[in-house]
């Protein structure tokens, strides 16, 4: 199985640098990577910088300051040098006369979304109106679209139902992470799978609704290091997946995310 990780942030000045994050893949037999540009940073020259230096390897999606008049230039800027993907957030709008500009320009270069966000922005009727006003834009929504914790709420679970009803329309995608953020930990910790079984009911409904197509897995390095780690986070993933085919978990721990982001 060729894996290609969707969701790993680098920086020489807050998280770690791509050096550490090539170490865990190299270590773990992840072949390649999407670098995910951390809130709050919008100078993308490192993201840029990596992907040079490691040609094949990494695709870059990067962030922009969507409420400044020039934001949308910026993207293009931004594809021009090869940005493969733009991080938003569901309720990001542009100023001007079209508040969905930058969603729209996004869709017109091309590239992919990585939202993140919030259960009840990604389940808001405002956010599905995005949806379906840019549907040749690929939207992935992170985290599972926030309801990523068997705690988040009671059943029948209304806001994940909502949330992952989202999969009605064909250009959103969803990610899973690793299970230290979907399970609760057993204590004593067992072995070989310390997680809770409980909470993988979340994963089989994610893939109920969007199937491999449009599932693609994802560390969340270097956050990730504060729960299972990085080779936990990849190997015990695949463990609920077990039953399915070989070309399914190919698509999602590797084959959707290469797809979406232009990883060839």
């Amino acid at each position: 199985m060729t894996v290609c990780d969707s969701h790993c942030h680098v920086s020489p000045y807050w998280y770690e640098p791509v050096e550490s994050l090539l170490f865990h893949m190299d270590r773990n037999g992840v072949e390649q990577a999407v670098l995910v540009q951390y809130m709050g940073q919008y100078d993308n020259a490192y993201q840029f910088d990596c992907a040079r230096d490691n040609p094949g390897r990494f695709a870059s999606v990067v962030l922009v300051d969507a409420r400044k008049p020039a934001a949308v230039e910026e993207l293009e800027r931004l594809a021009a040098r090869g940005a493969a993907g733009v991080r938003l957030r569901p309720d990001t709008r542009s100023p001007g006369d079209d508040p969905l500009a930058i969603w729209r320009k996004a869709e017109e270069l091309g590239l992919a979304v990585s939202c993140s966000g919030d259960a009840g922005a990604f389940a808001a009727d405002a956010f599905a109106e995005v949806v379906r006003a840019v549907p040749k834009l690929p939207i992935v929504l992170e985290h599972l679209g926030a309801v990523n914790t068997p705690d988040a709420e009671a059943a029948p679970n209304p806001l994940r139902q909502r949330v992952f009803a989202l999969a009605r329309f064909p250009n959103v995608y969803i990610k899973f992470h690793g299970l230290g953020e979907i399970c609760r930990r057993t204590s004593p910790v067992e072995q070989p799978f310390p997680f809770k079984r409980d909470g993988l009911r979340i994963l089989e409904m994610a893939h109920e609704a969007f199937g491999p197509d449009r599932m693609m897995w994802g560390s969340d390095y270097p956050p990730v290091s504060g729960r299972e780690g990085y080779a936990n986070a990849l190997r015990l993933a695949i463990e609920p997946f077990g039953e399915k085919s070989e070309e399914e978990r190919e698509k999602m721990f590797g084959g959707t995310a290469r797809r979406v982001f232009g990883l060839v």
